[in-house]
């Protein structure tokens, strides 16, 4: 038996028998870089598509793709108040429904003041089963209702937990975010269906992308409102309504909100990845008919692509870890 005294010798007749699976694998590691990479590619353009060139390239006022009037549901949140002034900003009349009177009796002032428009405030109390309904609809009729906008309740971001919340909080919760924005749009949207024209904006939050410790009600009625924009849109796309789910992440306090809210998704302080509610806002409504989910601003938009590449497993251990080291 020859013995081998050379290593390259050795190594020469290895790398020839295998040879194929080393070009094997280099053929899937080239397929996989190149996936990799037209991915990449494909969300840069998804990027400037819905968050730069509606902006830049000028198109139909809302009023006329849309209609004259929006409902706003939620108002006394600061995201849905900041939208409800930027759609007032482009002309559109507002009507506020609301269980509490004062929580937007000054905006709707402020709104027909600055803007010349005209504001309604309903009073709903979604507990009286069907009155609601009634007074909403006798609101609506002869007018060109082009936009509804249902927006989360804020007091879902505070950290509990599932067992330390009242039963009664619990199912007013879930009443206000899940039972009355999906009796909301049932309301509108035959109004919608007939003109053939119209938009509904379901602002949730980015919780809906990840599960979050401490925020299972948080996670679980943003992801009810995600998923029923999604299907309703589907439904209803093809009838000339738009569907769009807003899942914003963190947002600063507007100039109208303490800095002290118990929200933990308002910062204090505005920078870039936490925008104020006007500003968001202004982004926001400039992708209204270009997409159907998005976060409505482009530096959310590329952390939610940073999200997307973490595994979950990782996600939900790394939660775990900081509320053991918090």
């Amino acid at each position: 038996m020859a013995a081998v005294d050379s290593f390259q010798f050795l190594y020469r007749e290895i790398s020839r028998s295998c040879s194929f699976y080393f070009e094997t694998l280099a053929l899937v590691g080239a397929l996989y870089t190149a996936s990799k990479v037209i991915i990449l590619l494909r969300d840069c353009c998804t990027l400037v598509r819905v968050h730069f060139l509606p902006r830049m390239i000028p198109t139909k006022s809302l009023t006329q793709r849309f209609g004259d009037w929006a409902v706003i549901y939620g108002a006394s949140e600061p995201v849905a108040k900041a939208y409800a002034e930027e759609l007032a900003r482009h002309g559109i009349s507002i009507i506020f429904v609301t269980k509490d009177h004062a929580s937007v009796r000054d905006t709707a002032a402020s709104l027909s003041q600055s803007y010349g428009v005209e504001t309604v405030i309903i009073l709903a109390d979604f507990s009286l089963d069907q009155a609601a309904s009634k007074l909403i609809k006798e609101a609506l009729r002869g007018k060109d209702i082009g936009f509804l906008v249902n927006c989360v309740d804020e007091a879902l971001s505070s950290p509990q937990s599932l067992i330390e919340m009242p039963e009664q909080s619990l199912l007013e919760l879930v009443n206000k975010n899940v039972a009355v924005a999906t009796l909301m749009t049932r309301l509108v949207l035959p109004g919608m269906v007939e003109r053939s024209r119209g938009a509904v904006v379901n602002i949730s939050s980015g919780a809906c992308c990840r599960p979050l410790p401490g925020r299972v009600t948080l996670t679980a009625a943003t992801g009810y409102l995600d998923h029923f924009s999604r299907a309703l849109h589907m439904e209803y796309s093809g009838r000339g309504i738009f569907v769009q789910s807003l899942i914003p992440f963190q947002m600063a306090s507007s100039e109208q909100q303490p800095s002290s809210s118990s929200s933990s998704t308002a910062s204090s302080k505005p920078g870039w990845f936490a925008p104020k509610p006007e500003v968001y806002a202004r982004h926001a409504i400039s992708t209204l008919g270009v997409s159907n989910r998005t976060t409505g601003y482009w530096p959310h938009t590329l952390q939610y692509g940073l999200m997307r590449c973490i595994p979950e497993w990782i996600w939900v251990l790394g939660s775990r870890v900081f509320i053991s080291l918090s």
